[in-house]
């Protein structure tokens, strides 16, 4: 499959889950689905490599799931819906990864996620109660 350039390729730091990452990142996303099931979180929690290894995940991938390299299986094609059930096993919750990825504290990322909500009640008031 071909894919083509998109405007936010460019956008520093930003990585856009669209089509192409998730092909890139299928085998990924679906170890990270099968943690639905109980018996699968704790199969991966005796041998995370093991299990990444049944999913053939690459080598880059795997070393990026088990030394929990957030920025990376972002640009590996995971979707962050997904990584955060990696994170669980990493002691670390979204808010924690997402902080590692901005290299912030989890304090400092919670408040810039207060600061940027500021004002938001207001517009979906104002909008009848959607965002829009």
């Amino acid at each position: 499959m071909v894919w083509n350039k998109q405007e936010y390729d460019h956008i520093p730091g930003t990585y856009v889950f669209d089509g192409r990452k998730s092909s890139m990142g299928y085998r990924l996303n679906k170890m990270c689905m099968s943690f639905n099931n109980k018996e699968n979180r704790e199969v991966f929690a005796n041998d995370m490599e093991a299990y990444c290894r049944k999913y053939e995940l690459s080598e880059e991938t795997t070393k990026a799931v088990l030394t929990g390299d957030w920025l990376q299986l972002l640009r590996l094609g995971g979707n962050i819906y997904y990584l955060a059930k990696v994170a669980i096993f990493h002691g670390q919750s979204v808010q924690d990864a997402c902080a590692i990825m901005q290299n912030i504290t989890t304090d400092q990322f919670k408040q810039k996620l207060l600061d940027n909500s500021a004002g938001i009640a207001e517009k979906k008031n104002k909008a009848g109660g959607f965002y829009g």
